[in-house]
């Protein structure tokens, strides 16, 4: 089923009126701007709490939930407890659209948000193993689990919204706003992590600074709560989904049904989920294994990094909306493969060569993860669209970034760098396996 949008264009500032199936109605109409704000506050927000995780799995939990092990190997059990979190994402998204059918889609985004919040600040206040024991590392991977089922239940169909309902020929830039959510989730908590590096001393790091970052991710949930039920409480925008059919399906009828648009749709933008973590969580680790420079100064390339890659993200609605979505993801994809062809070289290559790596990735990354994650919406027809969205974004992050710092790490540590761009080529070489087999993923009319 595909819908035309070039109505779009009639009333600038605001999305068409359309005869509603809904009988909660009003004469407001949302702006495409609005749902922006909220998708960019919400999207913000989950990534804070996800990259405030990944910096504390690479610089505290080693030391201070696997002290018994040497660094290496403390390193790469707490990138295990890092995977449960996508581990579970599917789970939770499954668990809370049931809970959206039967008590509604606010109770359903407070609960989950509310989950999130309380599994990211219950780490805040995580016993160490050497207060605990066994029984910390058991709490800790059942907050990270606790994270994955939230973030699984926080959709709220903002994007697949946004995209559909995007003025005409403009779906690309609509598409990319939801993904600066990551970049501007990573230099807050990249910033954060440096400045508390810089400003204390070890001991007291791994003794209580590291837990401020947690604090502060449980107040930015709150207040993204409230914004993001601002919006999605409205009549209009209930009238909206309503109109767009973007409610949750059965998922057993869906899989069934779309199985194929399931996988193809996670594996298209596989080279984008790869890379994020080779370039945000992998290097860090590398670094604080491998690398006398200072921790603080490279997370301060990495959040340069990341604002190169917020400029991607932009650019790449534009070139997106000029070329199409599928060349964009493609032609990034083999740039990607380039890429990988350098890692050996740029990682060894001292601080410049690792500067580099840092910036070119970022930028490469911000370019295509832009539209990886609005490529998935055309493939659905309206009724599975809602929930399809959701699980290929689920399986996208599980297949392509889940295990990706644990690989990395592991290949680098007892094969060398060499076996990290053979990783990363692989997801390359799979999105433009899955672009060429899936045209539906060019923007339609």
């Amino acid at each position: 089923m595909t819908t035309t949008h070039s109505q779009a264009s009639d009333l600038p500032g605001s999305f068409p009126a359309q005869p509603s199936r809904n009988t909660k109605t009003d004469h407001a109409s949302i702006a495409p701007g609005e749902i922006a704000i909220g998708v960019v506050i919400g999207r913000a927000s989950e990534y804070f709490d996800f990259f405030v995780y990944a910096i504390a799995s690479v610089l505290v939990f080693p030391s201070v939930f696997f002290p018994f092990e040497q660094r290496l190997e403390g390193t790469l059990y707490a990138f295990v407890i890092f995977s449960f979190a996508f581990l579970a994402r599917p789970f939770g998204t499954v668990a809370f659209m049931a809970i959206q059918q039967r008590f509604g889609r606010e109770i359903k985004l407070t609960l989950a948000l509310f989950m999130l919040g309380i599994s990211t600040a219950g780490m805040a206040f995580l016993p160490t193993f050497a207060h605990l024991g066994p029984a910390s590392i058991v709490l800790l991977a059942f907050l990270r689990i606790g994270q994955g089922i939230a973030l699984g239940g926080s959709w709220d169909g903002l994007p697949s919204l946004l995209a559909l309902n995007a003025p005409h020929k403009r779906r690309g830039w609509y598409a990319m706003l939801g993904q600066l959510g990551a970049p501007v989730g990573f230099m807050i908590a990249g910033s954060l992590f440096a400045y508390l590096l810089s400003n204390l001393t070890t001991e007291d790091f791994l003794d209580w600074g590291w837990r401020y970052p947690f604090y502060v991710a449980f107040a930015i949930n709150v207040v993204a709560l409230f914004a993001r039920l601002r919006l999605v409480s409205t009549n209009e925008y209930a009238r909206l989904l309503d109109e767009r059919e973007l409610e949750p399906t059965n998922v057993v009828e869906m899989v069934g049904s779309q199985g194929r648009n399931l996988l193809i749709g996670a594996l298209a933008a596989l080279a984008s989920y790869a890379l994020f973590h080779l370039v945000t969580v992998f290097p860090l680790s590398w670094i604080t294994l491998y690398s006398p420079r200072s921790l603080s100064g490279f997370l301060v390339i990495q959040v340069a990094g990341a604002a190169l890659m917020a400029v991607g993200v932009v650019a790449s609605g534009l070139i997106a909306d000029r070329y199409g979505r599928r060349r964009t993801l493609g032609t990034l994809a083999m740039l990607i493969a380039l890429l990988s062809a350098l890692v050996p070289l740029l990682m060894d290559g001292g601080e410049l060569g690792q500067n580099i790596f840092i910036l070119l990735g970022f930028s490469l990354l911000g370019l295509s993860y832009g539209q990886a994650a609005g490529a998935v919406t055309a493939n659905f027809p309206a009724k599975y669209r809602y929930t399809g969205a959701a699980l290929t974004s689920d399986l996208a992050w599980l297949v392509g970034a889940g295990f990706a710092p644990l690989v990395a790490l592991g290949l680098s540590a007892h094969f060398g760098l060499a076996y990290v761009s053979l990783y990363l080529l692989s997801g390359a070489a799979c999105s433009l396996a899955a672009l060429s087999l899936n045209r539906a993923l060019e923007i339609r009319d």
